[in-house]
């Protein structure tokens, strides 16, 4: 398994947030991959353009093809970011200023031998970025608002943990891989990588739409995970007008949104309704039998009972 190693200053100096650059790297990787269930009514939406996209410019496929491995990415595609909650062109700044034997350099560790389109062109990073920006403005910026507020309110709670229970409790449920072993270890996945040092050096927790834990770096002193938020696309299917007329159209789009566990505080981000309203329907929805409940820490998780699903399944 792979580990980093910290020390109290960089637990202290932590931070978790976004990142519009890591989302849309992430966007990429659901368009290129087998997708859970939860991901898949987005996917079906852009795939089409994103496949015409990649067959209109062979360069833009090259790179994505040198570029993705079984468990590595070109380190130029996942440069943690700066800071917190930056803007996509702020986190393109170091992408662009690259040079073409860079690029190369960073796919070779990827795949080799590359492919003579990559080797015979100029501007690859300025082509990475303008790929980048296609994803971004075709697939996320529309809904990054309701996706922002999701992903906040994930980094809230969690956060929130931190006097009660630690970095343990911070670290629960962050990926099925990771978790805060003690005497200043974090398991970060199960690959058998040597152990990273990140002691005195800047750590982030990036809250993203993905499927999986990512451990990113810029060396000598950026280091990153990137984080899956369960449930955040449970909401871009919308409840069928049956279901709305039989429960009403707030009740409908909460059942709707707990295909997978999700807490009353995600749900209230995605909704906008408030928190004594979202309240009153959950209550509602789980003494009707249609979803179902246990408590996780301070949050109470609810999900779709049997019965709610063969609800949804028969008014579609």
């Amino acid at each position: 398994m792979s580990e980093f190693l910290v020390d109290a200053d960089t637990l202290a100096n932590a931070r978790f947030g976004t990142s519009q650059l890591v989302e849309t790297v992430s966007a990429l990787r659901l368009l290129r991959a087998p997708v859970e269930p939860w991901f898949r009514p987005w996917k079906d939406a852009h795939l089409a353009a994103y496949q015409a996209q990649l067959a209109a410019n062979p360069l833009w496929s090259a790179l994505l093809e040198s570029a993705f491995g079984r468990s590595w990415v070109a380190d130029f595609l996942t440069v943690p970011p700066s800071e917190p909650d930056l803007d996509l062109e702020s986190g393109l700044d170091l992408l662009t200023s690259l040079d073409d034997d860079h690029i190369r350099a960073d796919l070779s560790v990827v795949r080799t031998p590359l492919p003579p389109i990559l080797l015979a062109s100029h501007g690859l990073a300025a082509a990475a970025a303008d790929l980048l920006r296609w994803i971004w403005k075709t697939t996320v910026e529309a809904d990054w608002p309701r996706r922002l507020r999701l992903l906040q309110a994930d980094i809230v709670s969690r956060t929130s943990r931190l006097s009660e229970q630690g970095w343990s409790g911070v670290l629960h449920g962050l990926g099925p891989d990771v978790r805060w072993l003690g005497e200043g270890r974090i398991q970060v996945n199960r690959w058998d990588y040597p152990v990273t040092d990140v002691r005195g050096r800047d750590l982030m927790f990036i809250a993203a739409h993905t499927q999986r834990v990512g451990v990113t770096w810029r060396l000598p002193d950026r280091f990153a995970l990137t984080y899956p938020v369960t449930g955040i696309f449970a909401t871009t299917e919308p409840a069928t007008e049956p279901l709305v007329q039989l429960l009403g159209r707030n009740r409908a789009q909460i059942l709707v949104s707990a295909v997978q566990p999700v807490s009353t505080t995600l749900l209230v981000a995605t909704t906008g309704l408030s928190l004594a309203t979202v309240s009153d329907h959950l209550k509602i929805l789980t003494e009707a039998g249609l979803l179902e409940r246990r408590r996780s820490g301070r949050s109470v998780l609810y999900w779709q009972s049997a019965t709610g699903r063969q609800l949804i399944h028969t008014a579609r």
